[in-house]
């Protein structure tokens, strides 16, 4: 394994996680009409609890649900919209599975309410900057905490980023969030960061950043790396949305190859075969074949 900290632990509510061998995996269920990928697949709510629990059933982990697009130029959700999609789902899902849940928002409230119906994790891909009242509710809770970065909002975040080193550059604001969390009442061993892959990043800068996953584990969390059939698989692989499972398979193994804790994919199945081969042949697995 390629980051030279090895275990961490990941604190969420009464469950405190070891991350550092095999990465976990957050599966993603999107109850949006647009979202990039799968938009409108899932706005139905049983079609998104069945789906939720489909990628249990096929090895998540995580259940990550949202209910706003983030993909560049999505058009913003109101709260009273947002909760409509997502908090029936999670109590739902709730009901029937012992897996994580996450809850995908940038909303204070819509947090608030996710985790009293049962999520145990806030994903916010602003780092919990866009709605400072986020931190709060996180601090009052005893949730897991998965802070991302993003140059911009989806709205802008694509309009040319530039940086001069993107790989410090976003060391330096995750760095900078988990000190202001911790200060907000939030520990740091209840945080998990994410480079924000596809929020604000050329197809460069995100090479970059999956090419240089020891820096970010360097600052002493469990990394997740999003990645999956996002638009700079379009330049690696000069293929539309709709046939990037191989790439997003392959981006998967050469992260968890550099020590990436957790992955979030839509192709859960897929992704998990192809990492539990990967990590019986490299001999970091006992087989009995």
């Amino acid at each position: 394994m390629g980051s030279a900290v090895r275990n961490l632990p990941w604190r969420c509510g009464d469950r405190t996680l070891q991350l550092g061998g095999f990465p976990m995996i957050m599966g993603i269920v999107n109850v949006t009409p647009d979202s990039f990928s799968d938009g409108g697949n899932f706005l139905e709510r049983n079609a998104a609890v069945d789906h939720a629990l489909k990628l249990a059933d096929d090895g998540a982990d995580i259940l990550d649900i949202g209910g706003e697009s983030t993909r560049p130029n999505a058009e913003p959700v109101s709260m009273a919209e947002e909760l409509r999609r997502v908090v029936h789902v999670v109590a739902e899902v709730r009901k029937s599975t012992d897996r994580l849940i996450s809850i995908d928002t940038t909303k204070a409230e819509v947090a608030r309410q996710a985790l009293a119906a049962g999520a145990d994790i806030v994903n916010d891909i602003s780092g919990l900057t866009f709605e400072p009242e986020i931190v709060d509710v996180c601090a009052e809770s005893n949730c897991g905490v998965i802070c991302m970065h993003i140059l911009g909002t989806p709205q802008t975040m694509q309009a040319d980023p530039h940086y001069d080193n993107v790989v410090a550059e976003v060391c330096d604001f995750l760095s900078t969030r988990l000190a202001a969390l911790e200060q907000a009442g939030i520990a740091r061993d209840r945080v998990v960061t994410d480079p924000g892959i596809g929020f604000g990043k050329t197809a460069q800068h995100n090479v970059d950043l999956l090419s240089n996953i020891e820096a970010l584990r360097a600052l002493g969390r469990p990394v997740l790396i999003g990645h999956s059939r996002k638009r700079f698989l379009a330049k690696v692989l000069g293929r539309p949305v709709e046939e990037r499972i191989f790439g997003t398979i392959g981006v998967a193994i050469a992260v968890a190859a550099q020590g990436a804790d957790m992955l979030r994919v839509h192709d859960v199945r897929e992704t998990r075969d192809a990492l539990l081969a990967w990590h019986a042949i490299s001999g970091r697995a006992n087989t009995d074949c």
